[in-house]
């Protein structure tokens, strides 16, 4: 049977970019979907995009370091004193009021790697090293050691991941494939000449009935106005450095002056403190 299946990852909340992706799938007649981790933050989806990786039958779901990054302020993980940490744990407030205990839950058992077999070849799937979902020891211009720590275990024919927010093929020591199909919802280039391409990215692996894989990058338009409409009804925290992020491709996660100050005017320091008092105060609740 001939697989043709959808890679993708870091929607980061993007959920206008998943809708024109999961259309354009459509067209493509795809198969199967894989998804690489980081689905939600800092973008106004939330439990809709569960929902909408549930209508298409995705099949694989590993969990990125965002996902990890809700859990740690859920079970009360985080430095008040760290700007970033407060942005991240207001964002995961954001999350928590739009999620089900049984929907954090359930991202809470996704695993950090897969190893899936079609037509005879082996394929490794993780949101950056199989054991290791945060780090920057793939990006692009790292050392051909670092990649080849993606069969580090499996011996993989094929080794997926995704975490570095470029499209990217090349392969092991050994000849192995390695694939990035990009991001979603925050593609990202060091290079001020790319920026202004916000496509959605995704990659469709076609393997035939001998095992014979092919790789195709996609780059999807879509209604950025459309998705910052949706965010400011929905009144995400931190909407001005959202809006910023999808119309110049700056990212402000670890700009601790600039998060110190939006804090400040926010009174989001506060909010959050709040916000971890009263997780604290459930879980000597469940547990007394």
């Amino acid at each position: 049977m001939n697989h043709r299946i959808a890679l993708f990852a870091d929607v980061h909340g993007n959920i206008t970019a998943l809708k024109a992706v999961f259309q354009d799938t459509i067209c493509e007649k795809v198969t199967d979907y894989w998804f690489l981790g980081d689905l939600i933050m800092p973008g106004p989806g939330s439990a809709d995009l569960l929902d909408l990786l549930k209508k298409v039958n995705t099949s694989v779901y590993v969990r990125g370091n965002w996902e990890d990054c809700l859990l740690e302020v859920l079970d009360g993980a985080i430095d008040i004193a760290d700007p970033s940490d407060v942005y991240i744990s207001k964002l995961a407030e954001y999350q928590s009021e739009h999620l089900t205990s049984s929907k954090i839950e359930w991202i809470r058992k996704r695993p950090l790697s897969v190893v899936k077999e079609i037509n005879g070849l082996k394929i490794s799937i993780s949101h950056n090293l199989p054991d290791k979902n945060h780090g920057d020891e793939l990006i692009p211009y790292q050392s051909q050691a670092s990649f080849d720590r993606l069969f580090s275990g499996n011996q993989s024919d094929i080794a997926v991941y995704a975490h570095v927010h470029h499209q990217m093929l090349r392969y092991s020591s050994e000849d192995q494939l390695i694939i990035n199909p990009g991001s979603v919802g925050q593609p990202f280039s060091e290079r001020e000449k790319f920026r202004a391409d916000m496509r959605a990215q995704y990659a469709i692996l076609d393997i035939d009935d001998q095992g014979v894989p092919q790789i195709a990058f996609k780059k999807v338009g879509y209604d950025i106005a459309e998705e910052l409409q949706e965010a400011k009804r929905r009144e995400i925290p931190y909407f001005e450095l959202y809006k910023e992020l999808l119309e110049t491709d700056l990212i402000h996660t670890h700009d601790k002056a600039l998060l110190r100050e939006v804090n400040r005017q926010h009174g989001y320091v506060e909010e959050v403190t709040e916000f971890l008092r009263k997780i604290e105060a459930e879980k000597a609740l469940r547990h007394s």
